[in-house]
């Protein structure tokens, strides 16, 4: 069984905007999947309904044998780990408590509102931090790193969920192309090493060619194209992209 399963996924919004429709795919343990389209592909929506942050209008979705839905967010939360465009850290508190924040679905409510956590989250948070080269950024305000060194405290955040899942939205537009590719490799190394399925979305075709054993495409929220990095013809980027370059 592979570790995430989507069958016929849709996604319309209120204002009728058909996101996602008829999606299916598997993503496996341990592999390494880019998924490309043009903005408005559905592309986040894709992520984001894995997640439980966004409802499937249709089909179903499980991860790890678990089905997503509104019972079963807390639990399905645990095993995916997010990393972000934008990094969504907290720019005022340590990279020590924004990693740490990656805990916060195994601990309690007044752990969530005090920041306070346990040793061995501690143990979890520093090994993350070596993992991502930061460890001597651990007490430093989230706020004065780079933008390359914001994302890889993004990306230890999400290695001390434990997960067997990360998804990566979008996670090097933000960053110049030497610290894109550091990054995308940073990401990829560490996903193979800890056995983590990882999914990222990309507008940078070179980087998914390189880094990723596999790539879908998608168009007006259907899959258009999936299959090994090396499949992928110029044609079928023309043909993705409407043209565009």
């Amino acid at each position: 069984m592979a570790l995430v399963e989507l069958r016929g996924v849709g996604k319309q919004f209120p204002n009728g905007v058909s996101a996602l429709s008829d999606v299916s795919l598997d993503f496996e343990a341990g592999a390494v999947t880019a998924v490309l389209g043009p903005s408005g592909a559905g592309k986040s929506t894709l992520l984001r309904t894995i997640n439980g942050l966004e409802t499937a209008s249709s089909g179903t979705i499980l991860v790890d044998g678990i089905e997503v839905g509104p019972r079963t967010l807390r639990v399905v939360r645990r095993r995916v780990g997010m990393v972000f465009q934008h990094f969504n850290l907290v720019p005022r508190l340590s990279v020590m408590v924004n990693v740490l924040t990656g805990r916060l679905a195994y601990r309690s409510v007044l752990t969530s509102l005090t920041y306070l956590f346990p040793a061995s989250d501690h143990e979890l948070a520093e090994s993350a931090l070596k993992k991502v080269g930061l460890a001597d950024k651990a007490w430093d305000r989230a706020d004065r790193l780079s933008g390359g060194q914001q994302q890889r405290v993004g990306i230890a955040r999400a290695l001390v969920q434990q997960p067997k899942l990360i998804l990566a939205d979008e996670p090097v537009a933000s960053l110049d192309p030497a610290t894109s590719d550091e990054v995308m490799r940073l990401m990829v190394d560490l996903a193979r090493s800890e056995g983590v399925a990882l999914v990222v979305n990309l507008h940078q075709v070179d980087l998914a060619r390189q880094y990723c054993d596999r790539i879908v495409g998608l168009r007006a929220g259907k899959v258009v194209i999936d299959g090994a990095p090396a499949t992928l013809s110029d044609s079928d980027l023309h043909s993705l992209y409407g043209g565009r370059p």
